[in-house]
C-alpha cells in the first residue's frame, strides 16, 4: 500500500502525463480490458466532469471546433474515467466533448483510465493550467486550489505544474489583490505586470486609486510602475518626516475646544503654521448639538 502511495505521489511531481500514465497501473484497470487504452465512446455515455475547474468557453470558438470537427474529426482524443460498464466521466477534453455535441457526432475517440476523486481534482486542474488562454486570475485559482483542495505545499506546487516556485508565487499574489483589481486582470483591462507593480503597495485605497489611474488613461507597464515607485517615495518621506509635534500654547488651545464641545478635538499644525482643526461627532444628534453650541 505504501509502495502504490509513494508512485502516485512521484507520478503526480513529474505532472499530468505521468499521472494518468501511472494510474493505468493499477490492479482494477489490469482486470478490465477497457482500461488504459482507446476507445470509440458514445457521448451520452459521457458525464461532465464535477471538478472541472472552468465553465465559461467561448460559444464562437466552440462552433469553430465543431465545424473541424465535422471536417477533420476527433485529431486529439479526450480523457475519461471509467464508472460502470457503459458510464464514464470525463477528465480532460471539454471543449472537444462539448463541440462534438454541437457538431452532432454520437462517438468520441478516448483514453480510459482510472482515477480516484482526488486525482480526478488533480488531473482536472493540472489539464486546465497547462491551457495557454487561461488569464492570470484562473491560473491564480486553480494553483490555489492545488494547495488547498489536494493538500499540496506551496514549495511542491511548482513541481507538480513545472513552474519555477517564484513564478507560482506571483500568481498565488494576485489573490491578495483587491476584488475590482483580480477583476480587471480576469477581463484584460490590465495585464500580470501591471497587477505585479500594484501589489507592492500595502493601502487598498492607493491601489485602487493607481489602478483606476491606469484603466482611465490606458497606462503601460512602466507607467504604472512609475507611479507606484512615487506613492512608495511619498510614503517613505512622510515617515521621515513627521508633522511637528503641538507647541504648548496649541495642545492648550486644543484642551479648551476639547472642553467646549465635549468631545476630542483635533488640532494639527504644520512647519508654515497652517492647519486644521477636526471637531468629531458620533451621531447626528450629537452633530446637531455641537452645531448649537457653534451657534449654527
Amino acid at each position: 500500500m505504501a509502495d502504490n502511495k509513494s508512485k502516485k505521489r512521484n507520478a503526480l511531481g513529474r505532472g499530468l502525463g505521468a499521472l494518468l500514465q501511472d494510474s493505468s497501473t493499477e490492479k482494477d484497470e489490469l482486470e478490465s480490458p477497457e482500461v488504459s487504452t482507446m476507445s470509440e465512446i458514445p457521448l451520452k455515455e459521457i458525464e461532465a466532469n464535477p471538478y472541472q475547474p472552468r465553465t465559461d468557453f467561448d460559444q464562437e470558438a466552440l462552433e469553430e471546433l465543431a465545424d473541424s470537427i465535422r471536417m477533420q474529426g476527433i485529431i486529439q482524443p479526450i480523457t475519461v474515467r471509467k464508472l460502470s460498464s457503459h458510464q464514464y466521466q470525463l477528465i480532460s477534453g471539454e471543449r472537444r466533448l462539448q463541440a462534438s455535441k454541437i457538431a452532432g457526432i454520437e462517438k468520441i475517440p478516448a483514453y480510459v483510465r482510472m482515477a480516484d476523486d482526488q486525482q480526478m481534482l488533480e488531473l482536472a486542474l493540472i489539464e486546465n493550467i497547462q491551457r495557454e488562454n487561461l488569464n492570470a486570475i484562473e491560473i491564480a485559482l486553480s494553483y490555489q486550489r492545488l494547495i488547498t483542495e489536494c493538500s499540496l505545499k506551496q514549495e511542491e506546487l511548482g513541481d507538480r505544474v513545472g513552474k519555477k516556485r517564484t513564478t507560482v508565487n506571483n500568481y498565488l499574489r494576485l489573490l491578495k489583490l483587491p476584488p475590482d483589481i483580480q477583476a480587471g486582470i480576469r477581463d484584460g483591462k490590465v495585464t500580470m505586470g501591471h497587477a505585479r507593480a500594484l501589489i507592492t503597495i500595502e493601502n487598498i485605497e492607493a491601489q485602487l486609486k493607481i489602478y483606476q489611474n491606469v484603466i482611465k488613461n490606458d497606462l503601460s507597464v512602466r507607467k504604472t510602475e512609475e507611479l507606484v515607485r512615487q506613492y512608495q517615495t511619498k510614503i517613505e518621506e512622510e515617515k521621515s518626516d513627521p508633522k511637528p509635534a503641538l507647541t504648548y500654547e496649541l495642545r492648550g488651545i486644543q484642551d479648551k475646544l476639547s472642553s467646549h464641545f465635549g468631545t476630542k478635538v483635533l488640532l494639527k499644525n504644520d512647519k508654515s503654521n497652517k492647519g486644521e482643526i477636526k471637531i468629531p461627532y458620533v451621531s447626528h444628534e450629537d452633530l446637531n448639538r455641537i452645531l448649537e453650541i457653534i451657534n449654527i
